[in-house]
């Protein structure tokens, strides 16, 4: 389980925040300005050393000259007043080995003496700070000429002392000033928080006493008022709602009464029609027998179970939509009686109930519109006998009987096929095929009555007939080019066109003729249908 954020409250974060920041801003300010004091202070000390051994060898020109150790030595003494100063040595070049040697030096008092610096002259030109001293060394030189060198070693505790001092009245005005802050954020989050505080207590109070009559009061915080402002719009809002509610409520009572009424007798009639439909679909069962009886119709009984199928579906549906909205009826019945229906929720009943009826009403006329075109369709050819047929004039007059029909779209039809190509098959069957292909095309590949035309290229290969039937027209399209032979399949509903048509060629071509017939679905410039019927050598 994930671990809650602690609590805190305005109050904290406020005055926390403001602590913080006044003391984050303290230390930086204390701790820079102390460290550029102390930096300056140094620098000064460095100063002052340096200005005493620039004296310092200046005077010992001469003493150096004349090897004169007590003179220099009394003029060293006079630095026992100089508090800074605790060590200086005075080293002369040795004429012989031109190296620094020890001439004098001075201790102040209480200072033990430090060694000899001879083999640091070089370091020590530039000042050697540490904790507690400071030192240096300047050469002595006399017309252009390195007589000697002044060592020099100043203490620091004047300083240590500055810096201690300094440290405690730092941290004594921070306490102070970080009391003072204190007490001003005090004064700002009451200032603040007692507000919020008012307002979170209006809040608890709605909340448990549903009291939406309460509102707000004004404070002297501009924020704090827009919010107190937009509670109040909100809890006005409520109130109207819930007085709009209350009287939607007496409003629904009333439409209750009337809509439980309409809705039983629309289900009876529902019902009624149901039933009606049922009779219908078996007597449509009674007529399939019949069909199926009779041995020229064979093929088309094979059809009447798929009919069925089809017309199951529009009733199912008609069923689940009667289903339904017995269901929605029971759900408003039960709101009503727990008082908890509201008017959008009737409204979108009544929605629902309309388009429910609607969905029933739509099935059943495509029930009775299924059943009508199957009556229209009949394949009677499976137990005709094979003849010898012509195929160029069976096209020739397929065409001349098709001619009303094919004038409406001016189609160019182009037939290519050997002359006095005669096969052995069902004339019947084939005719069909060739007739069901153009009104096809006809009907749902022309859109004008210009550029249009129909090819139609027959050839025999062996004991293998394959026609190759295309036209330029706009194509089968994309989704329903899987599905072209099933029933009910068509891209012209409600505009004469049954769906039955390819699936009628379909078992013609596959059934009577014991062919195939695939829909080239490369094929981008219109429809093509490629189909082989095995064929009987004429003796």
């Amino acid at each position: 389980m994930a671990k809650q954020a602690p609590k805190t409250s305005i109050r904290k974060v406020l005055v926390s925040a403001v602590m913080l920041v006044t003391a984050l801003c303290l230390s930086l300010s204390i701790s820079i300005s102390t460290y550029l004091d102390v930096k300056e202070q140094k620098q000064l000390i460095i100063n002052k050393l340096d200005m005493i051994a620039e004296i310092i060898a200046f005077n010992a020109q001469i003493t150096l000259i004349f090897e004169d150790r007590k003179t220099e030595e009394k003029r060293l003494k006079s630095f026992n007043k100089v508090e800074l100063v605790k060590n200086i040595h005075i080293y002369d070049i040795d004429d012989v080995t031109n190296k620094p040697v020890f001439f004098t030096s001075y201790n102040a008092s209480k200072t033990p003496p430090v060694p000899l610096k001879v083999n640091s002259v070089t370091e020590l030109k530039v000042p050697k700070i540490t904790a507690d001293y400071i030192e240096l060394i300047k050469p002595v030189v006399y017309e252009g000429k390195i007589e000697g060198y002044v060592y020099i070693r100043g203490g620091l505790e004047r300083l240590n002392k500055y810096i201690n001092t300094k440290i405690i009245v730092d941290i004594m005005l921070t306490a102070f000033v970080l009391v003072l802050v204190l007490l001003v954020a005090r004064g700002i989050q009451k200032r603040i928080a007692t507000p919020i505080e008012a307002l979170s207590l209006l809040l608890q109070d709605v909340s448990k006493n549903h009291n939406y009559n309460a509102r707000a009061e004004r404070s002297n915080i501009e924020e704090i008022n827009i919010l107190a402002t937009n509670l109040n719009l909100m809890l006005a809002r409520t109130q109207n709602q819930l007085e709009r509610h209350k009287a939607d409520k007496q409003e629904i009572k009333q439409l209750n009464q009337s809509l439980e009424e309409k809705v039983n007798q629309r289900t009876i009639a529902l019902r009624e029609a149901n039933q009606e439909l049922l009779n219908t679909l078996e007597r449509m069962h009674q007529y399939q027998n019949q069909i199926v009886e009779n041995e020229k119709m064979a093929s088309l009984g094979q059809m009447v179970a798929g009919v069925a199928h089809e017309v199951n579906t529009p009733i199912g549906l008609g069923v689940t939509g009667s289903t339904l909205l017995r269901d929605k009826l029971s759900d408003i019945k039960t709101a009503f009686e727990q008082k908890s229906l509201t008017s959008k929720q009737l409204e979108r009943f009544i929605g629902d109930g309309i388009e429910n009826l609607d969905l029933i009403y739509r099935n059943l006329n495509r029930a009775a519109d299924l059943i009508s075109s199957f009556k229209r369709v009949a394949v009677s050819q499976d137990l005709e006998l094979s003849s010898d047929v012509n195929i160029t004039n069976l096209l020739t007059n397929i065409i001349t009987a098709m001619k009303a029909d094919i004038t409406v779209k001016q189609p160019e039809i182009d037939i290519q096929c050997a002359d006095g190509l005669t096969i052995s098959s069902k004339a019947g069957p084939l005719q069909q095929v060739f007739e069901q292909l153009i009104s096809n095309s006809l009907l749902h590949a022309f859109k004008g009555i210009e550029n249009n035309s129909i090819d139609i290229n027959i050839s025999r290969s062996n004991n293998q007939l394959s026609i190759l039937y295309t036209d330029n027209g706009c194509g089968v399209p994309t989704s329903i080019r899987k599905r072209i032979f099933d029933p009910f399949v068509t891209t012209k509903r409600g505009e004469g066109g049954s769906g039955l048509g390819m699936h009628l060629v379909y078992n013609l071509v596959t059934q009577a003729l014991n062919g195939n017939i695939a829909l080239d679905e490369d094929y981008d410039n219109g429809t093509r249908f490629i189909i082989s019927l095995p064929l009987v050598e004429i003796g």
